[in-house]
């Protein structure tokens, strides 16, 4: 089908099959204006995939699996740079107190979230600072993000701390991408408050699958009582297609999760190790690797 903006007239074509409502919330990207589209009955076929409007419901992204080791943190910055090459504004958040996104930024001594608390101003632009790379910025974290749970934990709407912050600036954002620490806790409940979309990434072993039912279980909760607009897609991660095991463990998640399962696969690259230990996003360091190419095919979806 053919989208057109009231207010600009851009117009944008849109497949008919990643539409499944009725009616639902654009933004053009041209002008930035927000309004109803209604499905026609008959759509045409053929789409840019660049011209796609995107989607709020995956304005903000939280990556998260309660399981360490299932590249939650390569994911979130590797995502968001392949957001950001196709000219997307992207803002990555670093919500874990090993500051691991923050490090292979390049960044050190840096603000964080709990700086934002601390201050005068609960801007989060504030500290927000600008990456190498075009379209990318970062909020960092640092070692007393740990004082965060400490001192906030039975504060009243305590999981709504990064939320009602984030609220008044994503929009200035296309995408903003939260990296989350291996467990279910403080800084992951809060990270899920504030997204549309929960990203589960996941190698294929029987204890990561434990993890993507855990956060499962979770977002159900959400959305019968605080987020009722999140979901969650699963992404397989390090993926060994030659591995029998690892054969058998991705056709149990296909089956179990069906359209909560992104149809890019991350595989097992040793480019992608390479990378982490120049602290260089694999579409920089190796652009035409497996990993670099599969992100780039991760960040099309997401888009669309």
């Amino acid at each position: 089908m053919i989208i057109t903006c009231e207010k600009c007239s851009t117009r944008y074509k849109v497949a008919d099959d990643i539409i499944d409502k009725p009616a639902f919330k654009v933004r053009c990207h041209n002008c930035n204006h927000r309004f109803m589209v209604y499905k026609p009955v008959e759509v045409e076929d053929s789409f840019l995939l660049e011209d796609v409007i995107a989607p709020d419901f995956n304005r903000v992204i939280t990556i998260s699996n309660q399981k360490g080791g299932v590249a939650k943190t390569t994911t979130c910055l590797n995502l968001g740079v392949a957001l950001a090459k196709m000219g997307k504004k992207v803002l990555l958040i670093d919500f874990d107190v090993q500051a691991n996104l923050t490090i292979l930024l390049g960044f050190r001594k840096t603000g964080s979230f709990y700086d934002v608390l601390e201050g005068d101003s609960s801007d989060l632009t504030t500290f927000i600072e600008e990456t190498n790379y075009s379209n990318l910025s970062l909020l960092p974290s640092n070692s007393r993000m740990a004082l965060l749970k400490k001192k906030y934990l039975n504060a009243p709407r305590f999981e709504y701390l990064l939320k009602d912050r984030l609220d008044r600036i994503k929009d200035d954002y296309d995408h903003v991408i939260i990296d989350t620490p291996p467990s279910i806790e403080f800084f992951t409940l809060n990270a899920m408050v504030a997204a549309n979309l929960i990203v589960i990434p996941s190698t294929c072993e029987y204890l990561a699958m434990h993890g993507i039912n855990q956060i499962n279980d979770i977002v159900a909760v959400l959305k019968k009582s605080i987020n009722p607009e999140v979901d969650f897609k699963v992404l397989i991660t390090m993926h060994k297609p030659d591995d029998t095991s690892e054969k058998v463990i991705l056709r149990k998640i296909k089956s179990r999760y069906k359209d909560n399962l992104f149809v890019t696969v991350i595989e097992d690259d040793s480019k992608m190790k390479e990378s982490h230990i120049i602290n260089m996003p694999i579409a920089f360091y190796a652009e035409d690797s497996t990993s670099a190419q599969q992100y780039h095919s991760l960040a099309r979806e997401v888009a669309s």
